[in-house]
């Protein structure tokens, strides 16, 4: 299931494969006020990302957006990649279910890596999880979590820049 908590909290909990280290090294450098990649993110206008190869089958989506009402959110899982969600500025609200309960909304699409699932609010029941993340925090993601992320911390949309690690599956 999924991992969550400050950044070095989640990189202690997370296998040391190669692959990890590469996604680790780079959300350090992120993380790193001044360094080259910061200054990267900063400059991304909100609504928009960019793709960053990290080598090793390992890359990073770079992202700057207003998080969104939970009522436009959408759960979803990957079989390619594990994600690396982590905040670099701003707050979200994330949710996260086990995928092996839901309803396909949307099968899965391999050259995209992802299937929807619908939203049967079980998350409210409490056979899921809320998370709640800030700068520096992260959470990771396996194929077996569903989750949407993107969602409003508070009643107000905020401007939220994040990266999210895409590590292939072993």
């Amino acid at each position: 299931m999924a991992l969550f908590g400050s950044f070095d909290t989640v990189r202690a909990q997370a296998a040391p494969t190669p692959e990890f280290i590469v996604a680790f090294a780079y959300v350090e450098e992120l993380l790193r006020l001044g360094s080259a990649a910061r200054a990267r993110l900063n400059g991304i206008e909100p609504g928009s990302s960019q793709k960053v190869e990290l080598g090793g089958g390992v890359f990073a989506i770079e992202q700057v957006y207003g998080t969104k009402h939970r009522s436009e959110g959408i759960f979803e899982s990957h079989k390619k990649y594990i994600d690396v969600q982590v905040l670099i500025e701003g707050e979200e609200r994330m949710e996260v279910m086990d995928a092996r309960g839901m309803t396909v909304r949307q099968v899965y699409d391999a050259e995209r890596d992802y299937m929807l699932y619908l939203d049967s609010g079980a998350v409210d029941s409490g056979a899921g999880a809320q998370l709640r993340l800030s700068a520096g925090q992260a959470a990771i993601f396996f194929p077996v979590d569903a989750h949407m992320p993107s969602l409003r911390a508070g009643a107000e949309s905020v401007v939220v820049r994040k990266t999210v690690v895409k590590v292939p599956v072993a």
